[in-house]
């Protein structure tokens, strides 16, 4: 990387779980779809073929949140999830409206696709996690699919100078909306929740939340490698 994103406890649980899954994290961020996308070379049929099964995550992403709003331990944290909800109805969902009308994506694809089963595995994990009532459970999920995007999103950027945007909206839109200060920050408030309520003394539930992060991740970057396919 060239610059450091976020903040982690020396020795700590995030730490560990990043360790775990290093090998398919740094794949993902360092794809062909990555490099492709940045140098605005990505295929219109791959990226429209990505983003119409990306967006079928959207339900589930925001159930999630909602579940955060929920079962967070504390009421600040609570108003971060409920802040974030208002962010993706705004800026995520009109880059999709935009990128579908620009990629000529039709209603139906947009609305009920066939599903890879990578996408379907991903989603399963997610409403298992909006189902779950367990806020360390949900921080897992939230942690990969947020805190991924940005490794990748500020890929080539420094701390003065931001890496060079591709030319064309369908690209560049994408890059922006996972870098950028605000995103960086949200990334570390999950990652600092999850430090802080990551289960002491229970093992079988590290264990399981281990897992679940490790699957997480594999799943990131198959997303990534079906959307070739």
């Amino acid at each position: 990387m060239s610059r450091k994103l976020i903040d982690l406890v020396p020795g700590g649980h995030v730490e560990f779980l990043l360790a775990s899954a290093r090998e398919d994290w740094d794949a993902a961020v360092n794809h062909r779809f990555v490099d492709e996308l940045f140098d605005g070379s990505l295929d219109d049929g791959v990226l429209a073929g990505y983003l119409v099964q990306d967006y079928q995550f959207f339900d589930a992403f925001l159930s999630m949140l909602g579940g955060c709003v929920a079962y967070a331990d504390r009421v600040d944290s609570k108003l971060t999830f409920a802040a974030q909800l208002g962010m993706l109805a705004n800026d995520e969902d009109g880059y999709f409206q935009k990128a579908f009308a620009e990629l000529g994506v039709s209603e139906a694809d947009q609305q009920d696709p066939p599903l890879t089963e990578v996408t379907k595995a991903f989603r399963a994990m997610m409403y298992d996690a909006a189902n779950s009532q367990s806020y360390q459970d949900l921080l897992v999920m939230l942690v990969v699919a947020e805190w991924l995007y940005l490794d990748w999103g500020e890929r080539g950027s420094t701390d003065n100078d931001p890496a060079p945007l591709p030319e064309r909206y369908v690209h560049a839109g994408w890059v922006e909306l996972h870098r950028g200060r605000e995103f960086q920050k949200w990334c570390q408030f999950l990652v600092n929740e999850l430090e802080r309520v990551f289960p002491e003394g229970d093992e079988s539930f590290a264990d399981a939340l281990t897992l679940r992060f490790q699957k997480a991740v594999a799943l990131e970057r198959g997303f990534f490698d079906v959307a070739y396919n």
